[in-house]
């Protein structure tokens, strides 16, 4: 088959650090190219693909000082795809819902991954008019705000066999793996820390939309000796991070469609420790 990603342009497609998304198209487009099928890539510039690349920009916007609207970009990607449109058999967007008005005016097929959360209410007059959209959900929780919208099916995120192993000795310390921001819930894992005496260690992102909550919020309580912040990581460091890890804690406070980091810690055998928001009694 002639099949096009379509890549969110935020990171690189893998993702040079954090990225969950973009780190799953990745693995979906290798093992596309790897089972024979004719595999374009739209994403950014700095990508690295087996497949064919098409760049829409030349590096990830999130790493780019001179982005200041990654819309922008985003919706020439989309002309650009539909532009070529007839090239393929299927086109598959994880880009959210900016294709939808046009995916709906191409033969082609078009399905879109939704890797967000669809608990906002803006979304409900928008699906009541794209109802007839193919989409693909990574939970069954995912579903439960919009249940009513053309899913085809729940494809839950998996990992390349060989990307992570087992440690059964596991360690001494508490580990989150991230993004910092107020509902992935980075405060309420440092609380835990301190009130069970143990250390933990900060891997996280911050994004400029949440770079006031950092300073505001959390600055202040890395300075207690338990806690480390050691900023982002990347996925060679994920293995000694996650395996020498006592346990994960992921006290989401958000309706969570998945949580990549929570299948790589059990991939090492580090217990998760988590809120029952979303999809974590289901992933878990």
């Amino acid at each position: 088959m002639r099949i096009a990603q379509v890549a969110p342009l935020y990171e690189s497609v893998p993702p040079r650090l954090y990225g969950g998304t973009e780190r799953v198209v990745s693995w979906l487009t290798e093992q596309l190219v790897s089972l024979g099928h004719d595999v374009t890539l739209f994403a950014s510039g700095d990508s690295v693909t087996t497949a064919r690349l098409d760049p829409v920009c030349k590096t990830a916007l999130r790493l780019d000082p001179d982005c200041i609207d990654p819309l922008a970009h985003h919706v020439l990607m989309v002309e650009r795809v539909f532009g070529q449109a007839d090239e393929f058999d299927l086109i598959h967007f994880h880009i959210d819902c900016l294709q939808f008005s046009l995916s709906r005016r191409v033969p082609v097929p078009c399905i879109t991954t939704l890797h967000g959360r669809q608990d906002l209410p803006d979304l409900v007059p928008f699906y009541k008019e794209f109802s007839e959209v193919p989409l693909v959900s990574i939970s069954d929780a995912q579903r439960h705000p919009l249940p009513w919208v053309n899913w085809m099916g729940t494809v839950y995120h998996g990992l390349p066999a060989n990307s992570l192993s087992l440690n059964e000795t596991g360690g001494d310390y508490l580990a989150f793996l991230g993004r910092i921001s107020p509902e992935k819930g980075v405060a309420r894992a440092i609380e835990i820390a301190i009130r069970s005496g143990m250390r933990l260690k900060i891997a996280a992102k911050v994004d400029r939309c949440d770079r006031n909550y950092f300073e505001r919020k959390i600055r202040p309580l890395l300075d207690h000796p338990l806690i480390e912040f050691i900023s982002e990581i990347g996925a060679s460091e994920k293995q000694e991070f996650l395996g020498n890890a006592a346990a994960l804690l992921f006290p989401i406070e958000w309706p969570e469609p998945f949580g990549l980091v929570m299948i790589e810690a059990m991939a090492c055998g580090t217990p998760v420790i988590a809120h029952p928001f979303g999809s974590v009694p289901e992933i878990i």
